[in-house]
């Protein structure tokens, strides 16, 4: 494994802390970030990020899991952060197939059993990561329990919205001009471009900060809106999954009350089928719960942390 750029002073994380480069069975590189733990290890949790995600964006997340005793492991999806971008625009936020991404999770476990990372595993998955992480438990991933924050299992539009975007989405891909950004969306940058008092992710000042000045530091790191090839892939990568019944992992979900992102209905839908699962509604919660305020989200890390410890030491996957 090749070592890989990797900005830990920005990312603010444990002090155990690494990046790597790793090729997909496509021949995508894709950077894999590796979080240490403190004290005695009680697994790594494989941290799925959303469509915004790359390594640094949760340092500070990690550092806080590392603290209950937990490593942590997260990969650059490929067209985000480092990893190659597939799109003739790097800042489009763009795949060709949804099932790409699963490629990407398989080189995430490859680095994770590469670097001997301390099992048994563990899933977070956070908005659009919820997607794909939900399919790679149905493909077999091995872990023993979850977390979903916010999942994409349904995007939220209004009816005319989604009656537009299937047809619109599905010619736009056909005809080969899937990287067109999806209509109002651009390749500007979120968080450079939209004021923390009018943002959909957070309540927490500090934590869009500190977005912020990584956006700054670190350009290269993001990326811009959805291109019409990703939203039609993510809109029949919702229906495929809605129709597949609910693994028996057990498994934690939040979502937050003022979502205006993801489909809150759909995650209720899932959850109030899901074998072993708990479902929390934050009320006055945004789109990113697992970094809200304490006076919103309350301790979410935490009650993550228990749920994991709770669950890793009474199951291991099987080898």
């Amino acid at each position: 494994m090749i070592e890989a750029e990797f900005y830990d002073q920005m990312a603010e994380g444990p002090a155990s802390s690494n990046a790597y480069w790793m090729q997909t069975e496509d021949n995508v590189r894709v950077r894999v970030g590796a979080y240490g733990c403190e004290g005695e290890s009680k697994g790594t949790i494989l941290l799925m990020l959303g469509r915004f995600g790359y390594v640094e964006r949760y340092g500070r997340v990690a550092k806080a899991f590392a603290r209950h005793g937990f490593a942590t492991a997260v990969i650059d999806w490929r067209s985000q952060g480092l990893s190659d971008r597939i799109a003739d625009d790097p800042l489009a936020g763009h795949i060709d197939s949804f099932s790409d991404y699963q490629k990407d999770v398989q080189a995430l476990i490859e680095a994770a059993d590469s670097l001997d990372l301390p099992k048994p595993y563990f899933l977070i998955g956070v908005s659009m990561g919820a997607c794909i992480g939900l399919r790679a438990m149905f493909n077999g991933l091995l872990v023993v329990s979850a977390a979903f924050i916010s999942p994409m299992w349904g995007i939220r539009m209004t009816t005319a919205q989604r009656i537009a975007a299937w047809p619109l989405s599905w010619a736009f891909k056909q005809f080969g001009i899937g990287q067109k950004y999806v209509p109002g969306e651009s390749g500007a940058i979120y968080v450079l471009e939209t004021p923390f008092e009018e943002n959909n992710l957070t309540h927490n000042n500090a934590m869009y900060d500190y977005w912020v000045d990584q956006a700054k530091k670190a350009p290269q790191l993001q990326i811009g809106g959805p291109t019409m090839a990703w939203l039609y892939s993510a809109l029949s990568e919702c229906r495929s999954l809605s129709k597949m019944p609910s693994p028996d992992t057990p498994c934690i979900t939040f979502c937050g009350e003022l979502d205006q992102l993801v489909d809150n209905s759909s995650i209720k839908r899932r959850m109030a089928v899901w074998p072993n699962g708990e479902f929390s509604m934050i009320r006055n919660a945004k789109h990113d719960v697992l970094t809200e305020t304490s006076e919103v989200g309350g301790d979410v890390i935490g009650q993550i942390s228990d749920f994991f410890t709770k669950h890793g030491a009474t199951a291991k996957p099987a080898e």
